[in-house]
Formats: structure tokens, C-alpha cells, sequence
């Protein structure tokens, strides 16, 4: 008896829900892409910044012999180059693992 419940649990476990997104199937989906489109902007925009006080610290640090601010300015021009890389990229990797999940079975 038990092993037709465990037979039922396994497939219950491989029921598919059907559920996929869907654009508009909700009101404000528009409105919705502009505020992120826009959050998106406003962190480019101090992404470009972060790299501009991270270039001029890397600068002062190596023209004053600073070698603990000159390891600073280039640590921050790497972490706002890779951010700058991401906030580029959100949408091609976010469609890639979307269409990657929607091929796990």
C-alpha cells in the first residue's frame, strides 16, 4: 500500500503548473518598466561618477606616493567598470537564464 502512495507523491511532484509570464496581464506594466528603466539610468549615471572619484583617487594616490590610495582608486575603477558591465547587461541576463529555466524539465 505504501508504495502506490509513494507512487502518487512522485507524481504529484512532476505535476506542470502552466504558469508563464505573460505581459499585460496586469495594469501598470508600463508604468513599471519606466521606473526601472529609470532607476536603471540614475545608476549608470553614478556608476559614470564612482569611476570619475575613483580615477581621480588612483591619480592623487600615485602621484603623491600614496600607495594605500592609489590600491583604492583602482579597486573602485574595477568595482564601477564590473557594475557599469552588469547594469549593461541586466536584460540580456535575465532573458538568458529565463529561457535557460524555461528549458528545466
Amino acid at each position: 500500500m505504501s508504495l502506490i502512495l509513494a507512487a502518487e507523491a512522485v507524481t504529484n511532484l512532476a505535476f506542470d503548473p502552466g504558469v508563464a509570464p505573460a505581459e499585460g496581464g496586469l495594469p501598470g506594466l508600463s508604468v513599471l518598466k519606466q521606473v526601472v528603466s529609470s532607476i536603471n539610468l540614475f545608476a549608470v549615471i553614478a556608476t559614470v561618477g564612482a569611476l570619475c572619484v575613483a580615477g581621480v583617487v588612483w591619480a592623487w594616490g600615485h602621484h603623491s606616493g600614496s600607495h594605500g590610495a592609489e590600491q583604492k582608486g583602482k579597486q573602485g575603477a574595477m568595482v564601477a567598470s564590473g557594475v557599469a558591465l552588469l547594469l549593461g547587461a541586466a536584460n540580456g541576463l535575465v532573458a538568458f537564464f529565463s529561457a535557460l529555466g524555461t528549458q528545466v524539465k
